[in-house]
Parts: C-alpha cells; structure tokens; sequence
C-alpha cells in the first residue's frame, strides 16, 4: 500500500496501539534543559531512574544568561542550571553545560552534532522540537508528565496526526527566506488551520533549501496549529550530515537506509494546499499571533471586514500592539533589534544579516546571540562579530535569550522589537513588550533605519539569496 512520509515514520516507531487508537512509540533521542527538572522530581519522587540514559542528552539553554556567566547573579537561574548538572550527574546522562563548547540551543545543537538523523523519532519537553522534522525525523514537543514517562520508559503514548502536505510551487525571490514562506502560510490558512496535523512540506522552493531553512520552516509548523512539521530527506539532508560528531560512521550505508523516507508518488494526504512561492513577499507580524502577519508593503487589515469572533481579536491585538486598521508597517518606528532563537539563530541567519549590515551603522540598539556556542566561534573566524559590533549592535553568547525573555535579556514595557524569533505572544519578550517578527534580514535592515523597511529596496548579495 502507498504511504506517506509520516506513515513511514510512525509505523516503524510503534510498538502496539491500544483499542482507541493510541500508540505507544519508542523514542529515539530524549532532550531534556533546565526547565526539565520536574520531570526528574517525578523519578526522584518514585524511586526510579533513566532507562536508556545513553539516548538522553541534557543542554542548558532556557535559562542561561547571553553575558557574565562567570558570575550568574540570579540565584534561581543558577539552581536551575546545577540541578541539571546534579540530575545528568546521577542517572549518567551526557551533559551539555553552560562552559560546554557545545552549548547552544537544543534544537540547534542536536542537528549540528547529527544526534538529529532521518528516521528518528525525537522528544524534548520544548514546543519547538518540531524543527528536527527537518531531517525526516519525528520530532515534538512533550509535556513535563510525558518527559518522565519517556525518562523511565523510553517510550511515549501518543495519537497518530492527521496528514497535510504544503506544496511550494516555484522559486522565492532575493530577500524572501523560509520564514517569510511559514509566516505566509500561517497567515494565509490561520493559526489553527493545521490543528491536528502533521505538515509534510514540498515543492521546489522547498527542495532547493538549505537546512538551515528547512528547519525554520519546520520550526515554526506548530505556530499554524500543527503537531509537526516533515520534510523528506535528499542530498542536502546528507551532505549536511557527514562528519558530524554523532553521524553514522558509515554515511553511505545510512543514506541508502534513508532513501525510502519520502512519501510514494501516489499517497493521499488528509489535506493538500498549493501555494506560489514565487508571489510571497518579505512578511512582517502586526499583531499577537504570528498569523497576524502581512507583507511588508501591505495594510493592516480593517476589523470591521471581518466576523465578529475574528474582530474582536483584532481590535484586541492593534489595542496591544499601538496600531490602526489600515496603517502601513513600513515606516513604523522599532526600537531595538534581535537575531537569534531556534528559529534564526544559525550561521545562515548571521550571514543574512551581516551581509545587510557590513559597512553600515545601526540607528537603535540590539542584541545578537548565536544558536549556539560553535556558531559563535564560526562566525567570528569569518569576521561576522566585527560587522554587528561596528554596527553597534551587541555580539553575545549563545541561548534562548530574547525569545523567552527570562534569562536576563527582556525588552521594556511599550517598546517595539525587530526580532528573529517565533512568538510575538502578549508579553513573551517582557512584560508589555511588542513584538514584530520578521527574517534575519528585515531585522537588520530594521536596525541600519530604525523602523521596519522592505529590504528588497536595498542592495542584495549572495548571502541573502534563500
């Protein structure tokens, strides 16, 4: 019988299915961070311990400070981060820590020391596991109940999705990346039009992506409701992968294993949506949700043109927001900047944004914080540092840093930030913060004007190119 990608996947994960249809799966690669502890006061609390310790990985990047980490002066952010230490320490779990060379944030590090492969089934108690989809794998966050569970069994209980394939026809123009593409279709469909659903993404403007956009686009598939987000894994997908620490020895004999992953021509997704890549323009978000998001050169929309239930959220986001029916985002005063996350925090996104910003100088102030400690040390080999800080932007160490706003790094009540991340939730960057989403380039052009521009409008290189 024909099947898709997540058919595939999920078949060879189970180990049975009760009567009502769920099934209970082995998992693969179990992440765990600082915010993990719960889960492992549930262990302590029933006297047991981490059944397969070797196929769990801990990694601080929740909580751990972007500058002074010699010195960490919250006392509860430093509990956090030995309590994790203590926990891997006792149950044999490989520790990824703050002074590791490998620290970084887990849905970065994973895929950089290949412990992300295709056909894996992959947990992390972090909504935004969906980015190891990327690779073919099955990945997706899991509650604190469920990371223990997967601690003393390796194995979850979980309902099958539902499929939906997203098909991008044609190729992106210069200065539109993976992140205008999901926050285009997010705003296009809304955010719970993929409820229940796991996205297999496809097409062209896919297939011609490099990892690094492939993740974002994975990465950001729960904004729009669903459970995760696939794509098939190809030559990109294993050139990536060779010489990676945790790779297979033998990556030839891996990639003929990896071959099949890919739905068969000729099976049916629950759900198929055609798109136009080539018509998607830079994409900004106006309100609370990142599918109230337009094209740079579009208007906010007018909520008396909606329903009702629609309206009210509107009105309710453009009250949060500072904004109008009908006002144009370009031109709108931002006042700072930030380029990181699990979104866009790679070596690609500094790229992007080094490229728009070398030889120039920053209006208003920002911050840029690597995915990971490696990218870090890449980027300043290539001179990228230099660019961002004579541009008088701060270069920091890596974390989750802006994107959750708890590790130090906030943004003021009132203030608009330019920023790379994946929610632009209520608060989610500070207490009365607004956020507006966009790639790594729209921040940086943001930066070099002080409000939101098209960067289209400005000289583009390679870099910048998806």
């Amino acid at each position: 019988m024909s099947a898709t990608l997540l058919d595939k996947l999920w078949d060879s994960h189970e180990i049975l299915q009760r009567e009502d249809g769920t099934s209970l799966l082995w998992v693969d690669r179990h992440f765990v961070h600082e915010g993990s502890h719960h889960a492992f006061a549930k262990l302590a609390q029933r006297g047991e311990s981490v059944a397969h310790p070797e196929l769990t990985f801990a990694i601080t990047d929740h909580y751990v400070p972007t500058r002074n980490r010699l010195s960490l002066a919250d006392a509860t952010i430093a509990r956090m981060i030995k309590t994790l230490a203590d926990n891997a320490t006792l149950h044999g779990i490989e520790l990824i820590g703050l002074n590791d060379p490998r620290q970084g944030i887990v849905h970065v590090v994973g895929p950089e020391l290949g412990l992300t492969l295709p056909g894996l089934l992959i947990n992390c108690g972090d909504s935004h596991t969906s980015t190891h989809g990327a690779f073919g794998a099955l990945g997706f966050g899991i509650g604190a109940t469920e990371v223990a569970h997967v601690l003393s069994t390796q194995t979850l209980w979980q309902k099958k999705p539902k499929s939906m394939q997203l098909l991008f026809e044609g190729e992106l123009a210069a200065g539109v990346s993976a992140k205008d593409v999901a926050l285009y279709w997010i705003a296009q469909l809304g955010n719970g039009a993929a409820a229940g659903h796991a996205i297999e993404y496809s097409g062209q403007a896919v297939t011609t992506m490099s990892m690094e956009a492939r993740m974002t686009l994975c990465n950001l598939s729960i904004e729009g409701g669903a459970r995760f987000g696939l794509v098939a894994p190809d030559q990109t997908t294993f050139e990536y992968l060779h010489n990676r620490t945790y790779s297979p020895a033998d990556i030839s004999a891996a990639t003929n294993d990896w071959l099949h992953l890919c739905s068969d021509s000729d099976s049916t997704f629950d759900k198929k949506v055609r798109f136009d890549a080539s018509s998607i323009a830079p994409v900004v978000t106006w309100g609370i949700s990142p599918a109230q998001s337009i094209a740079v050169n579009d208007n906010i929309p007018d909520p008396d043109s909606m329903e009702p239930s629609t309206a009210q959220a509107t009105r309710t986001a453009l009250d949060y927001m500072g904004l109008t029916a009908g006002q144009s985002l370009e031109g709108l005063e931002i006042d700072q900047v930030f380029l990181g996350s699990c979104t866009n925090g790679r070596l690609e996104d500094i790229r992007a944004a080094a490229s728009v910003l070398k030889g120039k100088r920053a209006k208003i102030p920002g911050l840029v914080s690597p995915g990971s400690t490696a990218i870090k040390k890449l980027a300043e080999q290539e001179g990228l540092d230099k660019i961002f800080i004579d541009a008088g932007l701060n270069w920091e160490e890596s974390g989750c840093s802006l994107c959750v706003g708890m590790n130090g790094d906030s943004v003021a009540s009132g203030k608009r930030c330019a920023s790379t991340t994946n929610r632009n939730f209520r608060g989610r960057q500070g207490p009365g913060a607004r956020t507006h989403l966009m790639s790594p380039a729209m921040v940086a052009a943001a930066a070099l004007h002080g409000k939101i521009v098209d960067v289209r409008a400005m000289s583009l290189n390679a870099e910048m190119r998806p």
